[in-house]
């Protein structure tokens, strides 16, 4: 159910706003992995032209922090700090990215920028955690406790399917947006606004929580800009549609891309509903959908972009 609603959501979103939207994003900073993001929308701000024309992935952010600009050259080794077997993995993901060209000298490989990065290509990160069934809230409350507690995400939203009484609302953090989806109508109902979160001041993070005790971290503005910053770019580069369609012939694809069983009639999670073992399965080529098409004619992200170095990474590295 969860699947299929967050799917349902994310197709509607990307319709209704001008975002780019990603699933599973992880959502913490001292202890990472610790909170994972339903789903995170990016609202484009002045510098996101600029940004989409560099590379259609993540730009990595060693490469981002590196000591190398546009206007002149430098030698790898000098740029990234590190081991330089990790280093060169750096170097690798950041040329392969597009955002990092690279050249020899006399025998010494140097690199640059193709582009400057825009710090301003991001509005707005709004972070969605869907929960369809209030009834089965599990850890909700808590986890919207810690990213109001941490303002890492500008706004936080639930989105469910449950009606929404008066007594969710008192239970859920005033700064919790709250909206009403219904996932086979598509129709979205806004039940209370986001506040903004002070996502440039210190924040709070639950590292550990136990009887009577609770550790937390204080979390500084600087660490907090640098993860929206990967939070963003794992976003630009990752996208929604994230799943692999299955060797079934009874899989089909909707409008907007999401894998639905023809079995059933209904969205499924090919990775942990579709294979052998269902009574629908019916062995078959798996749909060539282009996701990246999808996203293109249905968002700001930009495919492909023009003027963008393209190398294979590795190949160029030897040529003097």
């Amino acid at each position: 159910m969860e699947f299929g609603f967050e799917l349902a959501l994310c197709a509607h979103l990307e319709r209704e706003e001008d975002w780019v939207l990603a699933r599973q994003l992880g959502a913490a900073v001292a202890s990472p992995g610790s909170r994972v993001m339903d789903v995170v929308g990016i609202e484009p701000g002045p510098g996101f032209a600029d940004r989409a024309r560099i590379t259609d992935r993540a730009v990595p952010h060693a490469a981002i922090e590196a000591d190398v600009g546009v206007g002149e050259a430098r030698y790898w080794r000098d740029a990234f700090d590190g081991h330089p077997d990790l280093a060169r993995e750096r170097v690798d993901a950041a040329v392969e990215s597009g955002f990092l060209s690279r050249e020899r000298r006399g025998g010494r490989e140097y690199v640059r920028q193709t582009a400057r990065y825009p710090d301003d290509w991001v509005g707005k990160l709004v972070g969605i955690e869907n929960k369809p069934d209030l009834g089965r809230p599990g850890d909700l409350e808590r986890q919207l406790r810690f990213d109001v507690s941490l303002g890492l995400l500008d706004e936080v939203v639930l989105a469910t399917a449950s009606h929404v009484t008066g007594a969710h609302l008192n239970r859920l953090p005033q700064e919790v947006g709250v909206w009403r989806f219904d996932p086979d109508s598509g129709e979205r109902t806004v039940l209370r606004e986001a506040s903004r979160l002070p996502v440039t001041e210190p924040g709070i993070e639950v590292v550990d929580e136990r009887p009577l005790r609770t550790d937390v971290a204080l979390v500084d503005p600087e660490a907090k800009a640098r993860k929206r910053r990967r939070i963003a770019e794992r976003a630009y580069g990752k996208g929604w549609r994230t799943y692999e369609f299955p060797d079934c012939a009874r899989c089909l694809a909707t409008a907007d891309g999401r894998p639905e069983c023809g079995h059933f009639d209904r969205v499924v999670n090919p990775a942990e509903a579709c294979g052998p073992d269902c009574p629908g399965f019916e062995a078959g080529d798996a749909l060539a959908v282009d996701r990246a098409a999808l996203r293109d004619a249905a968002t700001p992200w930009e495919r492909d972009p023009a003027g963008t170095a393209r190398r294979q990474s590795g190949l160029d590295r030897f040529s003097d």
